[in-house]
């Protein structure tokens, strides 16, 4: 088995938990956005925070956006998108500009409503699972608190890949799903016990 698992550099901050995550759970965390590092791993996290355009940009320098799409399409590989991780794999995002996303779930990344709460959504908030023998959910009590802090939304096209919902002003996906493309709106790695859960299902699919 494999246990390389690539924690892609595109410099978004935010990293260090999530690489310790992954090393507590047994597995080798390899930061890097290098082609050598990206042909070893069966795995791949999008890790991130910030703006979308910023993201894409840093993806499309240095051949990055290439060598992780051509990994992806040749071996069919899991990836994992955190927070704007998540918002990346969409078509579209309008933060600042208009930005071409991943397009791996076909959505658009749009503003969250600012009332009666204010953005950021910052702080523990609960997430409801719609299909519980999803096994990215498994040993996961439905409806448990993990840790958000954003101001962007993923508005899926397909309601089918919407597995998980939160509410703050109005609901939105909290966790989304294409085949073997995962997202999280979450910071799982901020989520205490469930957000290693998580990350350690997410690390066994196969």
């Amino acid at each position: 088995m494999n246990k390389k698992v690539l924690v892609l550099d595109y410099k978004t901050g935010n990293v260090d938990s999530v690489i310790k995550a992954v090393n507590i759970l047994g597995y080798e965390a390899i930061f890097s956005s290098k082609k050598n590092d990206i042909d070893k791993v069966q795995k791949i996290i999008l890790p991130g925070q910030g703006a979308y355009n910023y993201a894409m940009q840093k993806l499309n320098d240095n051949n990055i956006l290439e060598n992780i799409k051509k990994k992806i399409s040749e071996e069919n590989i899991f990836v994992l998108g955190i927070c704007l991780g998540m918002q990346i794999l969409s078509t579209i995002g309008i933060e600042n500009d208009r930005t071409n996303g991943l397009n791996y779930i076909e959505g658009e990344v749009k503003i969250m409503k600012n009332s009666p709460n204010k953005l950021p959504h910052i702080g523990w908030n609960t997430v409801k699972f719609l299909d519980e023998n999803e096994n990215l959910f498994k040993d996961i009590q439905n409806e448990k608190d993990f840790y958000f802090i954003h101001s962007y939304y993923f508005s899926c096209k397909n309601k089918e890949n919407v597995i998980a919902t939160t509410k703050y002003n109005e609901e939105f996906p909290s966790i989304i799903r294409n085949n073997n493309i995962y997202g999280v709106q979450f910071h799982p790695e901020k989520s205490l016990k469930n957000g290693i859960r998580l990350f350690e299902n997410f690390l066994k699919l196969k």
